[in-house]
């Protein structure tokens, strides 16, 4: 209710006064809509997420699909660091011959599939498969690899003696063909191990090629084949290529084996992996530059002397102009 000091103020000549005068009281009846009679404020409510205090969580990682040729093929091109001699000898054209979209069946799940010509990607029952390892078996969409002469295993680390690859290390070791594990017990483990495997597999091809001049054939597996396995096989693309970055990694490997789960995690941790690989290869080139010679760093040095005086020097005419003739300071030194 108004009283009459409300009043008189309302009806002054000074709308802004009133207002500023009246407060709450004008705020409610003039900002504020007014609801429809039998109406609360409750109907309004809208849905909103949980408030918690945990850490944000990262934007997820979105693997786009390859673009494809004009047969409708992915078409993926890479580049190889000639690091080796093996390497040489590699041919990546028509890496990619299928449409894993179009043409995966479920079967092939239990087969392994050519990442690149000397590398293949699948689960243990391919490394049990005697007739796959030396050659003998054919598998749809894809040439036969020949012999192999390696089978490298990714294995999950438990603290008792795993005894889960014994029969497929011990097919390879009766079939004169080279068997190693690799034992990891999380991402962080399996992060570490990415520069060992791919040195174990780059040596093992460097020393065939030695021994024969031919190339050798690698076969890397996990239970499945679609996660720890996987995640070695793109960081050794990323590490063996130029122009090969985490999501192009993934992008030929789901090409190749359509079947993998490359999980949150798992994206994250390449990602990781290759800022790693990126921060050693900008020190890599930088070390290679050659070095300025010893009168280039005299003259670069005399130079920095010079601008940091006129630094120093500059402005102090300008502060003598603009306050020397004032008789008047702001404030005045403490004497001590």
């Amino acid at each position: 209710m108004y009283t009459q000091q409300h009043r008189e103020l309302s009806s002054s000549s000074s709308p802004a006064r009133s207002r500023a005068y009246l407060g709450e009281d004008w705020l409610r009846q003039e900002r504020i809509p007014r609801l429809p009679p039998g109406m609360s404020t409750s109907s309004y409510t809208h849905k909103t997420s949980e408030y918690t205090y945990r850490v944000p969580t990262p934007p997820r990682i979105v693997v786009p699909p390859p673009a494809l040729n004009a047969d409708a093929v992915p078409q993926i091109t890479l580049n190889a660091l000639r690091s080796a001699n093996f390497l040489n000898s590699v041919n990546y054209n028509n890496l990619v011959t299928t449409n894993a979209l179009l043409e995966w069946t479920y079967e092939r799940r239990r087969d392994a599939q050519m990442i690149l010509p000397y590398l293949y990607l699948g689960p243990m029952t391919a490394a049990k498969d005697e007739a796959f390892l030396i050659g003998e078996k054919e598998v749809p969409g894809q040439i036969s690899p020949g012999k192999f002469t390696l089978v490298l295993g990714i294995r999950q680390k438990h603290s008792f003696e795993s005894k889960l690859m014994t029969g497929a290390l011990k097919k390879a070791r009766d079939l004169g063909i080279d068997s190693n594990t690799v034992d990891v017990a999380n991402n962080q483990d399996l992060i570490h191990s990415f520069p060992f495997t791919s040195a174990m597999i780059n040596n093992h091809l460097a020393r065939v090629w030695e021994e024969t001049g031919q190339l050798g054939r690698v076969l890397l597996f996990c239970e499945s084949g679609n996660e720890r396995s996987a995640g070695v096989v793109a960081a050794y693309l990323m590490e063996t290529h130029v122009d090969v970055d985490f999501i192009k990694a993934m992008q030929l490997v789901q090409a190749q084996r359509f079947c993998v789960n490359f999980d949150d995690a798992m994206k994250r941790l390449l990602q990781g992996y290759w800022d790693i690989l990126k921060a050693r290869r900008e020190v890599a080139a930088a070390n290679a530059m050659p070095s300025p010679g010893p009168d280039a760093n005299t003259v670069k040095i005399k130079r920095g002397h010079d601008y940091d005086d006129d630094d120093k020097m500059g402005g102090v005419d300008d502060d003598e102009e603009r306050f020397g003739g004032r008789s008047f300071a702001p404030f005045s030194d403490q004497p001590f």
